[in-house]
């Protein structure tokens, strides 16, 4: 009777043995002093900082969703580990929390190391990016779930922050200002629309070059998420950021509205946002209305703050000095609405 081996079944070993050598020198370069194991452990250990009165780590969860579709189709996969860090890492910097490490976890139909390790080095770019240490992950071969060429990313975040710096938006109040961050583009929310007008409703190709974009397509939509860690770092810090919102899925109907308190509204005025070339087209194509574009994207804005009207000099002067621009985007105003998006 024939042998049938896990390799009969698709799951590959050896793969997975080349695939761990291969990103070794990836992960090693995000270490901190602070990271007191070696990849291969079976669990991460880290050291927690000295210099917080009173700690407190903050935890966060992402995936890309099906901006992988477009990686996958380009067979580009040295940035999408980038996206995958931002949404979890300025996630967790909202609530004023310094990353510490990070840990990945990639599902796949056929272990191909050579794709891994460019999936892991964006991880361990987004890392670098954010001062985080990846100290973990894990890479799941399953071909009974996903096909060879299908793969799935998923990370954890975690960070620190002490107790009393924690920001939640609870003082927000009238009169306060909001400061937006500019996005980099779509980051990594709302691709099954921006795939269904680009390739369904009509007929673009990812290699095609666009005038407005100053790009193809595929380099456009593959553009990787904003991380805004040594942008926003210091003015979180220094100063007395009330509230921070990370532009995701939902758009500012849904993310703005989660840092302000019961009985105010983030008037917003569209104007005051820079105009990408990209949400402009896709609105065009889909014959959208600025309530559904704004429901589901960034629409150019990646990050939001709310600070009082004093504060507002300093923050915009510390945002400059972690080399990004930020804009007045409106002001806290009473209302029950969360957000009222303006001309």
């Amino acid at each position: 009777m024939k042998k049938i081996t896990y390799k009969d079944a698709g799951v590959n070993i050896e793969a997975g043995y080349e695939s761990v050598e291969r990103i070794k020198k990836h992960v090693k370069k995000t270490f901190s002093k602070n990271v007191i194991s070696d990849l291969g452990s079976f669990g991460g250990l880290f050291a927690l900082p000295s210099g917080y009165n009173n700690p407190v780590l903050v935890s966060g969860t992402d995936g890309v969703g099906t901006k992988l579709v477009i990686s996958e189709k380009m067979d580009k996969h040295d940035t999408i580990g980038i996206d995958c860090v931002a949404m979890c890492v300025n996630d967790i910097i909202c609530q004023g929390a310094k990353p510490l490490f990070f840990l990945d976890y990639i599902a796949c139909g056929k272990n191909n190391p050579e794709r891994i390790e460019q999936i892991v080095a964006g991880v361990a770019e987004g890392c670098i990016q954010s001062e985080a240490s990846l100290i973990g992950g894990e890479t799941a071969e399953m071909p009974d779930m996903y096909t060879e060429d299908e793969y799935d990313i998923a990370g954890f975040a975690v960070g620190i922050v002490d107790r009393e710096k924690i920001i939640t938006g609870q003082n927000i109040k009238e009169g306060d200002v909001v400061l937006g961050i500019p996005s980099s583009g779509i980051h990594s929310n709302g691709f099954s629309l921006v795939r269904k007008l680009f390739f369904n409703h009509s007929q673009f190709s990812l290699d095609q070059y666009i005038q407005e974009f100053g790009a193809t397509l595929g380099e456009t939509l593959l553009t990787p998420t904003k991380i805004y860690y040594h942008s926003t770092f210091k003015a979180i810090t220094e100063n007395n950021i009330k509230g921070i919102s990370h532009i995701t899925g939902g758009g500012f109907y849904e993310n703005i509205p989660r840092i302000i308190p019961q009985g105010l509204t983030a008037n917003i005025y569209k104007s005051r946002i820079p105009k990408l070339p990209v949400f402009e087209m896709m609105q065009k194509l889909g014959n959208l209305e600025d309530d559904d574009m704004y429901s589901t994207f960034n629409m150019g804005i990646g990050f939001a703050m709310v600070v009082s009207p004093e504060e507002v000099d300093a923050v915009v002067r510390s945002i400059k000095q972690g080399k990004e621009e930020s804009i007045i985007l409106g002001e806290i105003a009473k209302g029950d609405q969360g957000v009222a998006l303006w001309p």
